[in-house]
């Protein structure tokens, strides 16, 4: 009997600071992902986006991962894992060489990618996670897909490079392999969540992707067609959960509780009349009567903190260059953009239009398709997409600062030839 054909199966891991969520798919002919599974625990050992605790962290891993297989009937063996974490870098290499007027070759795209060695070599020790060529640039005319066999005097590309501090991606990596998973990449949160939300007109125009996470805020921007710009901000979520418990003296998932169901970044006149009954830390004693507050002094307490939020993101906007024509488009996504009225608020406050994104994956499950799961999604549509990146992360070589940049070369060589 003849052997079956070998599933090519795609694994997506979004390891978060407040969630760890598995997505596992099948590729179809026609391009489109089919769902076969997901699964989802509570992150314990993640703080910031950083791995704090490797043995909590594991578990829950092996456990998310472990859900998404017993749904999707198969088990898998390597995983597109999400980093979130700050201290991502975002550069924009441009390059050129001369042509003299006739067809473009391969060889011509190999000098190319030479001429952008030293460009490309990560910075400051850096690690780097993504190198990827954006459009091709024909004699000052923009926006050329595939420049193969035009004519041209001049040839150029831009190459988006994002980095990492190298001691929480191996972090990570080694929480992942504990977990008796293998890493077939690790994917900057950005780059993924960008992939699932945003549209191609969107990102060609201009718009900023705010990613409110639990423990990180991800502030980036697109123009051109390509990421050019990010910044992490240490405020997310769970800050607007501890301050909920804080004010109010009460545990943080009763906090948390409040927050979802009762909490807003706009206010009603309402808000004076609706009363919410609180749960102590202490938990119910007898002759104690249980605490009540109003919507309002909840709504107070969660727009304090969404003060200081979207005052660093118009910061971090700012010094990202988001402004003028390319400037007016924002978009939220991620966990924190699920408060009700997050986006009015947002709008009101940046004076951008403001949208929420979700992810555009058919077929997700309903539990898995708001904002909190664009990354997962995004890490799902990156695997699968034909996308020329390096795929790995290159670690900075130890012996100087250009030691490894051939590797890099080489790799971006044969990533660009077999697209042809």
């Amino acid at each position: 009997m003849p052997t079956p054909p070998v599933r090519k199966l795609v694994t997506a891991l979004d390891i978060g600071s407040s969630k760890v969520s598995a997505l596992i798919a099948e590729p179809t002919e026609d391009g489109e992902l089919r769902i076969l599974g997901t699964g989802q625990r509570e992150s314990r050992g993640v703080k910031r986006g950083f791995v704090a605790d490797m043995e909590k962290s594991e578990i829950a891993i092996r456990e998310a991962v472990e859900q998404a297989e017993r749904i999707a009937g198969t088990n898998v063996e390597r995983a597109f894992v999400g980093f979130s974490a700050g201290g991502l870098d975002s550069t924009v290499a441009s390059v050129e060489v001369e042509i003299g007027g006739r067809r473009i070759e391969k060889r011509d795209i190999d000098e190319l990618l030479a001429h952008g060695r030293d460009s490309i070599d990560p910075d400051k020790g850096k690690m780097i996670l993504h190198a990827l060529p954006a459009l091709y640039t024909l004699d000052g005319l923009q926006g050329v897909k595939k420049p193969l066999g035009l004519h041209a005097s001049r040839l150029a590309v831009d190459i988006h490079v994002v980095a990492a501090e190298p001691a929480p991606v191996r972090n990570l990596d080694l929480c992942v392999r504990s977990a008796h998973l293998g890493v077939e990449a690790i994917v900057a949160s950005p780059v993924a969540a960008g992939k699932a939300c945003l549209s191609d007109e969107e990102r060609e125009l201009g718009v900023a992707l705010v990613e409110l996470g639990a423990g990180v805020t991800n502030v980036s921007v697109f123009a051109g067609g390509m990421l050019v710009g990010l910044k992490s901000l240490p405020i997310g979520g769970i800050d607007i959960t501890d301050d909920i418990a804080s004010a109010f003296g009460t545990r943080r998932m009763e906090a948390e509780r409040m927050k979802c169901f009762y909490g807003s970044a706009m206010t009603s006149p309402r808000d004076n009349h609706e009363m919410i009954e609180i749960a102590p830390i202490a938990g119910q004693q007898e002759g104690i009567e249980t605490a009540r507050i109003t919507r309002a002094q909840l709504v107070a307490v969660i727009r304090q903190r969404l003060e200081h939020l979207t005052g660093e993101i118009a910061k971090a906007l700012k010094e990202l260059g988001f402004a003028g024509p390319f400037g007016r488009q924002v978009v939220l996504t991620g966990g924190g953009s699920e408060l009700k009225g997050m986006a009015d608020y947002a709008q009101g406050v940046l004076g951008r239009a403001v949208r929420v994104g979700r992810p555009n994956l058919p077929g997700l499950p309903d539990a898995h398709s708001g904002p909190a799961f664009t990354t997962l999604a995004g890490l799902a549509l990156f695997a699968a997409s034909d996308e020329l990146d390096l795929r790995q992360a290159i670690a900075p070589q130890q012996s100087g600062p250009k030691g490894n940049s051939g590797n890099v070369l080489q790799r971006l060589i044969s990533v660009f030839r077999s697209s042809y």
